[in-house]
């Protein structure tokens, strides 16, 4: 995986509802492309291992608004609002950027549901709207994600984050220890932990003072709730060829989240690895890498 300072460097940015967005345009310009939407607490970075797998392919990603080199605003009253919708749109900012015409999607934890979001638009015939039409959305990649939010299960790291009351004062508490071993849980056995990597992650986080943002961050839980019917449409109604390559060991959206995607979305294949946990990118890049391949 690239350091942080490598990859930042290579960011450019746009803006997306008055943020400042960092993007990412790597390989060749007239290459089949696929578009990363990276998870929590995390950035775009977390692609770079793959990226490096697929160096005939054309990259499109981005740090979602909060993440990454991306600007990291206050929340609440007064502040930002941040929400799945508004990723959404950071995500069609970037297509619009770059004149996208048609690209495969791949989408990892937090960012399932910017992907279920962008397929309900599709459908619904709103996707590009606001620019010169939408891109051709040729499939997509699933990875280790809240798709169905009633099987979520929280670490107890978020949970705390969580705390109406709390939530705040924890974040502010929360440093390069705590940020570890919260990510050391969700790992699996195929490759040992890598902490260099998560030290990364970990910057990729900190910077522009991201980390007290964490628990602003957890939006995505109660955007799960709220839109669940509409996602739900996006994810099992959607007519594109997809594949699941899910890491069976994730605590928080593992091995029992299958059962339910078999049964709801015959149309998409999975690819179930039984020695990953939450990180298919990390732990498993050379898998992520031939299925992006084989469904472009």
């Amino acid at each position: 995986m690239a350091t942080w300072d490598e990859w930042r460097a290579r960011a450019t940015h746009i803006d997306s509802g008055g943020l400042r967005v960092a993007i990412y345009d790597v390989g060749p310009a007239d290459a089949p492309s696929y578009t990363f939407c990276h998870g929590y607490p995390s950035a775009s970075l977390d692609i770079s291992e793959v990226a490096a797998q697929l160096d005939g392919l054309r990259l499109l990603a981005l740090d979602m608004p909060g993440f990454g080199a991306s600007d990291k605003p206050p929340a609440g009253e007064g502040g930002h609002t941040y929400s799945i919708h508004a990723a959404a749109d950071a995500v069609e900012a970037l297509w619009a950027a770059k004149g996208t015409t048609s690209t495969l999607l791949v989408a990892h934890d937090y960012s399932v549901s910017v992907a279920q979001e962008l397929l309900a638009r599709r459908a619904e015939g709103s996707l590009g709207a606001s620019g010169d039409g939408p891109p051709e959305i040729t499939g997509v990649v699933w990875m280790n994600g809240g798709l169905y939010p009633d099987l979520h299960r929280p670490t107890p790291g978020q949970q705390m984050l969580l705390d109406p009351e709390h939530g705040a004062e924890i974040a502010a508490a929360v440093d390069e220890a705590a940020f570890t071993n919260g990510l050391r849980g969700t790992w699996g056995e195929r490759r040992p932990f890598d902490e260099a990597a998560v030290h990364e992650i970990f910057r990729s986080m900190d910077e522009g003072g991201g980390v007290p943002r964490m628990h602003d961050l957890l939006h995505y839980v109660a955007d799960r709730r709220a839109h669940a019917d509409r996602w739900r449409g996006g994810l099992e109604d959607a007519d594109v060829p997809m594949v699941f390559v899910w890491g069976l060991l994730d605590p928080v959206s593992g091995g029992h989240v299958v059962p339910r995607l078999l049964d709801h979305v015959p149309q998409g294949r999975m690819v179930a690895l039984d020695d990953v946990g939450h990180w298919p990118p990390l732990e498993a890049p050379d898998v992520v890498a031939a299925e992006i391949g084989a469904l472009l």
